[in-house]
């Protein structure tokens, strides 16, 4: 999201340098661009094509810095704040501007989204709890013979448990590690699609990642512990069955 800072024409170059590294300096800030008044003119050239100072005799525009604000500063009530903070601590700042319109359609969209996300997270992840679960229990139910024979001839259960514990456990591993290499992938084209988003700056997507590699652990670790938990316990006669 970005936001134009308009500086007044008896701004010094001293004065553009201490805006400046302000600006750099300050917490809700991703990235600045200065845009002198003869490069603001070029610009406006490139676009409509027309060489209106000609005409005019002079040129009517004005410094300004081009700042993109942080994802978690998008936020109108945050954008009018800086403006104020900007304003009240420069006198040199004529005017600052940004797409309140654009804000609020981005807020609102936001807010659907994140009331759909987290149902739809919820379902996944119950669906994908089901299907590790059932996976696993068929690939121990496969090896009941196995299981039975060992513990027939004085295997602990523990001793039992370790292989599949083991190799379930690695491939929890595995699978969540490259879910989490596709789900960094998704964002980092939604991130270039939509920079205003900033997804990478979240922390909360660390979070993210951790989280899904520990349930992709301990979700194979219980199912596999249950799993040969119950044909242990199972009696050679149900075997069969």
């Amino acid at each position: 999201m970005t936001m134009s800072i308009y500086l007044k024409d008896d701004a010094k170059s001293v004065d553009l340098n201490q805006i400046k590294n302000s600006l750099i300096s300050s917490e809700f800030v991703k990235d600045l661009k200065y845009i002198s008044k003869d490069e603001a003119v070029s610009i406006m050239k490139t676009e409509f094509g027309e060489d209106f100072i000609d005409e005019l005799g002079y040129n009517p525009l004005i410094n300004s810095f081009d700042i993109n604000l942080l994802s978690e500063y998008v936020d109108g009530k945050k954008i009018d704040s800086i403006s104020n903070l900007l304003a009240k601590n420069n006198n040199f700042i004529d005017d600052i501007q940004y797409d309140k319109d654009l804000v609020s359609m981005m807020n609102a969209n936001l807010k659907k989204i994140t009331l759909w996300m987290f149902p739809i997270t919820f379902i996944l992840f119950v669906i994908s709890v089901l299907i590790i679960n059932s996976s696993i229990k068929l690939a121990i139910y496969s090896n009941r013979w196995t299981i039975k024979t060992m513990q027939l001839v004085g295997a602990t259960k523990r001793f039992i448990r370790k292989p599949f514990i083991k190799k379930n456990v690695f491939l929890g591993l595995l699978s969540s590690v490259l879910a989490s290499t596709l789900l960094y992938f998704t964002i980092l084209y939604i991130d270039k699609k939509i920079p205003f988003i900033d997804m990478f700056n979240n922390i909360y997507i660390v979070y993210v990642f951790l989280s899904i590699i520990l349930l992709g652990v301990l979700i194979s670790w219980i199912s596999t512990y249950f799993a040969t938990q119950k044909l242990l316990n199972l009696n050679t006669e149900k075997l069969y069955n």
